[in-house]
């Protein structure tokens, strides 16, 4: 029997967390190592979760904290050139709920915390000794933790990912940077509506939020990939000049940011996906989350597929001896996350029409929406997808890539 016991998990955003809580309802003790000296208190801007990361979240007993903590978002517009489309849905799926990143890791840490699991700061992972049965991690301080696995909960730069294995292919950078702003400005829209607008030069989203106002979204094109902190060094007064320089002559796109304040702008860096990793996991170390799958943020299942990726190792470990466990984890996921990465790639190609695109585009969308894009065959594998917990993994049938899911669309914010 080599059941795992104890795990170290490196990383504690939000798959961290996650896989922390998972492992410890398995019967296994889990510790978060993270890198950064402090919490991710007030960090980030609000995500996405789809129904069927809120589900996952349900397994690990958070669902009903971060639904009582989100916006509900159920209706989506496609505007156009001044027309505004509503955009199928899933019936009955349930609505996507917009959460602060900040909100969402305070709740985990909160729940992780009280389940028993130990947060250690300041501890960047510099390599791994392996051992037949264990696997001792080596941090830059000088200390080292002994579990039965290591689990890569590390991001998109995990360091993980090159010890598992060093010619594993790194993030890409979509040339891209995030922004979102909150604005006092109104918009003509209800508070479960999502607005994808397609606006002279480029693409942005928009929702209006309880406490009054809306809340706006845009990736800017840069050639630079800043992190977080290298564009926030930037003033926001300079940000929101080149955002208007873009957006400006859109309505409601340069009004939204017009009436921003500066200090309401937040820079989100640079955004990276994750092509194919080609190994998971190597004897006992495995990866999780956007470490090892990290779509495109038209996907709007960034951090929802992290969440059901770190709940279905946890069963997977729960169930089988490491070997066959990661292999199964891997079996049960790799389609799944790898199909919904490749549509969302696809989806932002179309992310900015130009004139004649604006004009025929809404003239279109319409009958593409309800006889090519079949929502509920594309989108609804995807959004109704549930992990049934109590099943032995080992019983499990992966997901099929098959050629519906091969048609996904979405232009939903990735998490």
């Amino acid at each position: 029997m080599t059941r795992a016991r104890t795990a170290i998990v490196i990383g504690g955003g939000i798959a961290g967390p996650v896989t922390a809580l998972a492992l410890h309802r398995a019967g296994i003790e889990a510790t978060i190592y993270e890198a950064h000296p402090g919490t991710a208190d007030g960090f980030g801007g609000r995500i996405a979760l789809a129904p069927n990361g809120v589900s996952a979240l349900g397994i690990v007993g958070a669902a009903d904290a971060v639904v009582a903590a989100a916006q509900p978002i159920d209706r989506t517009v496609m505007a156009v050139g001044g027309r505004r489309i509503e955009m199928p849905g899933i019936s009955g799926a349930g609505p996507m709920q917009m959460i602060g990143r900040a909100d969402l890791y305070q709740i985990l840490r909160d729940l992780a915390v009280a389940a028993g699991v130990r947060f250690l700061h300041g501890k960047r992972l510099t390599g791994v000794r392996e051992e037949p049965q264990a696997a001792t991690a080596l941090f830059a301080d000088g200390s080292e933790a002994r579990a039965d696995v290591l689990i890569g909960a590390d991001g998109v730069h995990s360091t993980v990912r090159g010890l598992i294995d060093p010619a594993a292919p790194g993030p890409r950078y979509t040339g891209m940077l995030a922004f979102e702003g909150l604005s006092p400005a109104r918009v003509d829209s209800d508070l479960r509506t999502m607005t994808f607008a397609f606006g002279r030069k480029a693409y942005y989203l928009y929702w209006p939020v309880p406490a009054g106002g809306a809340v706006w979204g845009v990736n800017l094109p840069s050639t630079a990939p800043l992190t977080i902190a290298e564009a926030r060094s930037t003033p926001p007064e300079q940000w929101l000049s080149e955002l208007l320089a873009t957006y400006g002559p859109d309505t409601p796109g340069g009004d939204l940011m017009r009436a921003t304040p500066p200090e309401s702008l937040l820079a989100n860096g640079a955004l990276h996906i994750m092509p194919p990793v080609p190994h998971w996991h190597r004897g006992r170390m495995v990866l999780v989350g956007d470490s090892v799958h990290a779509p495109s943020n038209s996907s709007g299942q960034g951090a929802s597929l992290s969440i059901e990726s770190a709940v279905q190792l946890a069963r997977c470990l729960r169930d089988l001896d490491v070997p066959p466990a990661f292999a199964t984890y891997e079996r049960l996921r790799r389609a799944r996350v790898e199909g919904v990465a490749a549509q969302a790639a696809k989806v932002n190609h179309a992310k900015a029409p130009g004139r004649l695109g604006q004009a025929v585009l809404p003239l279109l969308m319409r009958p593409l929406m309800k006889i090519a894009m079949k929502p509920e065959k594309t989108l609804g594998p995807v959004l109704r997808y549930r992990i049934d917990w109590d099943a032995p993994a080992g019983e499990d049938r992966p997901p099929v890539r098959d050629r519906a899911e091969s048609r996904l669309f979405t232009g939903r914010p990735r998490g």
